[in-house]
């Protein structure tokens, strides 16, 4: 009987391994979700998003936050219209929680202090950063604007930007588009960015 036992402990505990192997390539392959073009701030044309992409974008990935971000664990996807409105969200899942909360706090500060940083890079350049509130979502999310103005071309331009974490992961939204701060979708933003962190993992 002792010898049934263990032989029946043994086919238990293998069969077990057997499954523990078979759920967790599955495990594995999980991933935060992303915002489809859809649920963009609504636009004159319709937006199109590009597949998600490992890595970061080029050139550090995050305007106003570039090399913030790392690489690894990291993808992104892209959005734009035909009238030249366009946006980034990039997602990272950080090692452990505490990695996340650092980041979202690197993050915040670039944002914040984006305009006087851009304006020492660029003799000329007009660069206004503002803070727009929270967004109670998850562990929730920031949201931010840079107004900037090249006296030189004629040129102003506007971004939104948003941070925003749900456990270890942490997503970056931007949208941007020629004009200004009146000009751009703050509440509908607000609304994307609520969006892209329910469901990164819902």
């Amino acid at each position: 009987m002792t010898t049934l036992r263990t032989a029946l402990a043994a086919t238990a505990a293998a069969a077990l391994g057997l499954a523990a192997l078979a759920t967790a390539p599955a495990q594995a392959a999980a991933q935060p979700a992303f915002l489809s073009a859809a649920q963009m701030p609504p636009a004159s044309t319709p937006w199109t998003a590009t597949p998600v992409f490992d890595g970061v974008p080029e050139n550090g990935g995050a305007l106003c936050a570039p090399y913030k971000i790392p690489a690894q664990n990291t993808r992104y996807r892209e959005f734009g219209t035909e009238l030249d409105t366009n946006g980034v969200q990039i997602t990272t899942v950080a090692r452990t929680e505490a990695d996340a909360v650092k980041l979202v706090d690197t993050l915040r500060k670039a944002l914040a202090g984006c305009g006087p940083v851009l304006e020492q890079q660029n003799p000329g350049l007009k660069a206004v950063s503002g803070f727009h509130g929270k967004v109670a979502v998850e562990e929730g999310a920031w949201v931010y604007s840079l107004d900037t103005a090249d006296p030189q071309i004629g040129s102003t331009d506007i971004h939104l930007f948003s941070v925003g974490r749900d456990g270890r992961t942490v997503t970056y939204v931007r949208w941007g588009q020629m004009g200004d701060l009146k000009d751009a979708p703050l509440s509908a933003f607000r609304t994307t960015t609520k969006t892209a962190v329910d469901k990164l993992w819902s």
